[in-house]
């Protein structure tokens, strides 16, 4: 809804600001729970606020893992498991899709599981946003943050993004970290020394916009409202869908995919592992950069491909798992 969003800072930097309002830690509430294997930069921004209440990540912080032998979250474990921590939970913390594994986590039963216990809800849509059909309003989590030069494609140090709740949109008590973009726009040179945040999430600002990393995101936006976020996310699920048909046909027990395979726990990335040594697996992504197949390594041993369905095509599949076999070929494997 209007006023939910906010273009600004960076994915860390807003996880931070949203922290200060809705990570707050009493005698009972003092635990966060995330997902193991989260992107680092989460967990370093949960423990530091953890440590700044005076709370540390071994007593304080719940990592959500897999089964024994499985690499992705199952939904049910979640929800027991925030369940059974409930009373302990200041703030539950998720991806939209889980940057490793590729798996798009089910946010509606998640959130609505943490918020019957009494927890704030965060998400991280950093491999979400532009590549899956997102409904915060109706998902009802607290908060939201997340980059814009993944799917959103517009670049390295691209200004990032906010949602608050329409919920929160008044909620002038709620602690923040304050600054001048934040303050009423009417009221704004007249220098005020007492802030008057505006209602919604552009109350949080703290700076004005950087102007030259926000252009390229106007862009870039323009271009999916042209080209409409489910035709999107329907090409994206016939691309996926093809790419992992045919490394599924034509590179058995080479390559495993770790990403779920069915199409409601994905966007369009596949997580692959090369059925060898890292090391050897690491050269077959090497080769796949010098043939200019450009996926990305995530240590320790996964590769990752994205059919991205604004520019990329079938054919494009096609090559991409061509140029993967031949790299395997090439590396003896």
């Amino acid at each position: 809804m209007e006023g939910e969003v906010v273009a600004m800072n960076s994915l860390t930097v807003n996880l931070h600001l949203m922290m200060v309002s809705f990570f707050q830690p009493d005698a009972t509430r003092n635990t966060v729970l995330i997902e193991s294997s989260a992107f680092p930069s989460d967990r370093y921004a949960v423990v530091s606020q953890l440590e700044f209440h005076g709370l540390s990540a071994a007593q304080n912080l719940i990592e959500v893992q897999p089964r024994q032998g499985e690499r992705t979250l199952r939904t049910e474990d979640m929800i027991e498991r925030i369940e059974r921590e409930g009373s302990r939970l200041a703030l539950v913390l998720l991806p939209g899709v889980q940057y490793l594994t590729g798996q798009l986590l089910n946010m509606p039963a998640l959130i609505a599981a943490a918020r019957r216990v009494g927890a704030n809800v965060g998400v991280d849509l950093a491999h979400a946003i532009g590549n899956t059909v997102m409904q915060l309003h109706d998902w009802n989590p607290d908060f939201a943050v997340w980059c814009s030069y993944k799917y959103l494609n517009a670049g390295p140090g691209a200004v990032g993004g906010c949602f608050v709740h329409e919920r929160h949109a008044r909620n002038f008590r709620l602690p923040r970290f304050a600054g001048w973009w934040g303050h009423n726009k009417a009221q704004r040179f007249l220098y005020d020394p007492k802030f008057d945040p505006i209602a919604g999430a552009q109350g949080w600002q703290i700076s004005n916009p950087p102007i030259l990393s926000t252009a390229p995101l106007l862009a870039s936006l323009q271009i999916f409202q042209r080209a409409g976020m489910r035709a999107l996310r329907d090409k994206s699920i016939a691309l996926t869908g093809f790419m992992q048909k045919l490394i599924e046909q034509h590179l058995p027990n080479l390559v495993e995919i770790i990403t779920p395979g069915e199409r409601e726990q994905r966007g369009c990335q596949l997580s692959l592992r090369i059925a060898r040594p890292a090391t050897e697996a690491r050269r077959c992504q090497e080769a796949l950069t010098a043939a200019g197949v450009i996926g990305d390594w995530r240590e320790p041993d996964v590769l990752r491909l994205a059919p991205i369905p604004l520019y990329n095509s079938f054919a494009d599949v096609l090559a991409a798992v061509d140029t993967l076999a031949r790299a395997l070929r090439g590396s003896g494997l």
